[in-house]
């Protein structure tokens, strides 16, 4: 799969996730602020680290990472990618309820990609063969 398909890839599915989260469940800012402090914590346990680690390695302060954790502040999108990179994760796994089962996402995903890789098919075997009959092949 070449680079740029895969960051499509990813970049749809992140959209997907994100909408997923944002519209169709109808979270609150509340919700929405409650996922992201369990999902931190949880990835900060799964990697061994201490409040004041992450908070090192994320170039926070230690009472911010406690805040966020607590449910008592919001992040800036900056902060956010500053957890994500120091929890080795993906900024959408921080924000994804644990009710949303990654295998169903990956289907509809998948499904939206077979869509797009069957018109991209269609749409190179029109060309290709408008090529063939500008170069008087035909009979290719």
């Amino acid at each position: 799969m070449s680079i740029s398909i895969y960051c499509y890839n990813q970049f749809l599915f992140e959209d997907y996730i994100i909408y997923h989260i944002l519209y169709d469940m109808k979270q609150t800012p509340n919700d929405i602020r409650k996922i992201l402090s369990l999902n931190i914590k949880k990835h900060r346990e799964k990697l061994g680290l201490s409040q004041e680690k992450l908070a090192e390695n994320a170039e926070l302060s230690t009472m911010m990472v406690k805040d966020i954790e607590g449910c008592r502040t919001w992040v800036s999108d900056k902060t956010l990618i500053n957890l994500a990179s120091a929890l080795k994760t993906d900024i959408y796994r921080l924000l994804m309820p644990d009710s949303i089962f990654e295998e169903e996402i990956y289907k509809a995903v998948q499904k939206d990609m077979e869509i797009i890789f069957k018109k991209i098919h269609q749409d190179i075997d029109v060309n290709l063969n408008n090529a063939i009959k500008l170069w008087g092949a035909s009979n290719y």
